[in-house]
């Protein structure tokens, strides 16, 4: 086949086209002594169909709909993920609801989310929380509760016998140069930041992300990264305060774009912007940065 992938010891490492490009992505396979695994079965799993070993088990990163695009493949075994984003596994309004859109965009997106990303609910659906552990012979997962993304992002810690290497997958915490992505109603700023530290404390000689960078060795290198991605929040934020210097709307802010680029159109677009820097509004009015009268925000003068 044409896509690429990379075998680490027990673990192989399905490629997406474009390194994971959304809509693609990049899974994860697991092959144990007593079970195989995968994580996060993307589309480009649903282009290896016929390709693929038994699996005994499907585990999410999170609910979203790159990330179950090849779930319905394995319709015959459990699907995992955390508690709180469970309810995206167990049917399309729980799904939705991840989403928060308005009825009229709602529509229009779960067709998007049948056809061309092939979601099927599912009834054998279990949750796992944080610090949550699973072996499945010689590999060994660790489950670590990273919400922000949505409520119950996860990152796995992934070790194995006769290797003292571990991969961590980072899920949607994908370091790109756009930077996080807390623009659902299921999002959390706040969580976001505190996830993205507790991932800066990690060690691991690998670290996986389901779009865009895909495999990075040594922490040396992942670090960096990791900055470079958090930065955009401070940036988003300064560019905020920056346009405030007059009184603006929300309205106003959701046109000027602070997550997209200047020009980018769309319900789904607007509605992003609207949570996004509605969180960041927050915060700042909160902290007394910003002062809000009627629908109208200003920063603070000293």
């Amino acid at each position: 086949m044409s896509l690429q992938q990379r075998q680490i010891g027990p673990l192989t490492i399905l490629f997406g086209k474009d390194n994971g490009k959304y809509p693609q992505g990049n899974s994860l396979l697991i092959q144990g002594s007593s079970q195989t695994v995968i994580i996060d079965p993307s589309l480009g799993v649903v282009d290896r169909k016929g390709h693929l070993p038994r699996v005994d088990r499907v585990l999410h990163s999170h609910v979203h709909e790159d990330h179950v695009a090849g779930s319905h493949l394995f319709a015959d075994v459990p699907w995992h993920a955390h508690v709180e984003d469970l309810p995206g596994l167990a049917s399309m309004d729980g799904l939705m609801a991840i989403y928060g859109f308005d009825d009229a965009t709602r529509g229009s997106f779960e067709q998007t989310v049948r056809e061309e990303f092939h979601y099927q609910s599912h009834e054998d659906i279990h949750g796992f929380n944080d610090g949550d552990q699973f072996d499945f012979g010689g590999v060994r997962l660790t489950v670590m509760h990273t919400p922000g993304h949505t409520r119950g992002h996860c990152c796995f810690i992934i070790d194995w016998d006769g290797s003292d290497e571990r991969l961590v997958y980072l899920g949607d915490i994908e370091l790109t140069g756009f930077g996080p992505y807390y623009g659902d109603a299921w999002s959390s700023l706040e969580d976001f930041e505190t996830s993205l530290e507790k991932i800066r404390q990690l060690d691991s000689h690998w670290w996986l992300t389901f779009h865009h960078k895909g495999l990075i060795e040594g922490r040396t290198a992942f670090l960096p990264l990791l900055e470079a991605f958090t930065a955009m929040i401070d940036f988003r934020e300064q560019n905020l305060l920056n346009y405030l210097a007059e009184p603006r709307s929300l309205a106003d802010i959701v046109q000027h774009r602070f997550i997209y680029r200047p020009g980018t159109g769309g319900v789904i677009a607007d509605a992003v912007e609207r949570r996004s820097m509605g969180m960041h509004l927050d915060r700042l009015v909160r902290d007394g940065r910003v002062t809000q009268l009627l629908d109208q925000y200003q920063v603070v003068r000293d």
